[in-house]
């Protein structure tokens, strides 16, 4: 009787980032520069990478295999992911710019960036991504909260020459406001939650709901904690009938859950409408 070959084992080699500097930008952003000598850029502004967090005391393998260490390693040793948002790259020089958000001691990724000192690794996968500001649009709405202003900060600094566009942002209040250089013609609203009665996201959806678009083509990016981008979905797909092509929409994190938890509830809700289609 024939013996079946087993299947090759999927190759999960990470790539290697070595921490250059950091800075925080304001309060509660940091920005780590990285040298990323393997990094291949996809030309998307919302280009992300699946960065790899390991557990203090554990030896992994370098380069580091995740294939090699699910099989050798028991599942509470394994390093914890986070998908991060590119907010630049420079090809000539290696530099890999990745921004956090830092809220003292919560959470895995925030406090690592604020500990990072020059010669520190950190392993990546990606980059993966899909959206860019093109040129065809007159008119580019961007909207998200302060998980979303790197990819916003990088489709800003993208925008072709004069390109127009209308942004929203939503953070904690003017301290974490950013500045971007680009040559589009950007209008540019900041939201603060300190200063304002409303619930967290509701500024976001009350400006995207009373915005007079333009006839044309326009190209929508709104991303963020899920419950104000789940609202301003239905409200673009299902009242203003803009075609999903043009839309790049997704809730980057949810209150109250971490990645891991946000991730699991997301591909059970994927899995039921799946369900749903088919019955």
């Amino acid at each position: 009787m024939a013996v079946a070959t087993p299947a090759p084992r999927r190759n999960r080699t990470c790539q290697r980032a070595v921490v250059r500097r950091t800075e925080r930008i304001t309060p509660h952003m940091i920005r780590v520069v990285l040298t990323a000598d393997d990094f291949v850029d996809n030309g998307t502004s919302d280009h992300y990478v699946k960065l790899q967090f390991g557990k203090p005391g554990v030896e992994y393998p370098e380069p580091l295999d995740l294939g090699v260490v699910r099989e050798t390693l028991p599942s509470d040793q394994w390093p914890t992911s986070r998908t991060y948002t590119v907010r630049s790259f420079d090809t000539a020089s290696k530099e890999l710019t990745i921004d956090f958000v830092h809220h003292g001691d919560e959470g895995i990724a925030g406090p690592w960036a604020a500990a990072a000192q020059p010669g520190d690794v950190l392993w990546y996968s990606g980059p993966g991504g899909g959206y860019a500001p093109e040129e065809a649009a007159v008119l580019h709405l961007l909207v998200g909260d302060e998980s979303a202003l790197p990819a916003i900060g990088a489709a800003i600094e993208q925008l072709p020459p004069g390109a127009k566009a209308t942004v929203f942002v939503e953070v904690e209040d003017e301290t974490e406001e950013q500045k971007f250089s680009g040559s589009g013609d950007v209008d540019l609203t900041w939201f603060h939650r300190a200063t304002s009665s409303e619930a967290r996201g509701d500024s976001l959806v009350a400006a995207v709901e009373g915005l007079t678009l333009p006839e044309g083509d326009v190209q929508v990016f709104v991303h963020g904690e899920a419950g104000f981008v789940l609202r301003i979905r239905k409200h673009l797909f299902n009242d203003r009938g803009l075609p999903r092509d043009r839309v790049s929409i997704s809730g980057y994190w949810r209150i109250g859950k971490n990645e891991d938890g946000w991730q699991a509830e997301k591909a059970e809700t994927a899995a039921k409408e799946r369900a749903a289609a088919g019955s």
